[in-house]
């Protein structure tokens, strides 16, 4: 099991990119449109960087949902591969054999 400070740094990330995303999205398009001003595009991207550094999405880890690993994690299932063995050994996921030869 993961540090439960690891854990909720990262959903304080998740929240902060999830607040700042149009925000972020817009300065982004005024940034990189070059039919603008050179100033007002230099203008967006200090604005930019103004903004907090938690709240780029490029800062957010993938942890699995159940140990709160942050290596190996399925992003489809949001789960590591040791807790998706050790679940799908108990019968706990759908559809899922443990392959034995």
């Amino acid at each position: 099991m993961a540090k439960k400070s690891s854990i909720e740094k990262n959903n304080r990330r998740r929240a902060l990119a999830k607040q700042y995303a149009s925000r972020r999205i817009k300065l982004k398009a005024v940034a990189n449109d070059e039919s603008l001003p050179l100033e007002e595009r230099f203008q967006a991207r200090l604005k930019l960087a103004e903004l907090p550094r938690n709240s780029s999405p490029t800062r957010i880890r993938n942890r699995c949902e159940v140990t709160g690993r942050p290596r190996g994690v399925y992003r489809k299932l949001k789960m590591s591969r040791i807790a998706l063995r050790e679940l799908g050994s108990l019968g706990l996921i759908p559809g899922l054999v443990k392959s034995s030869w």
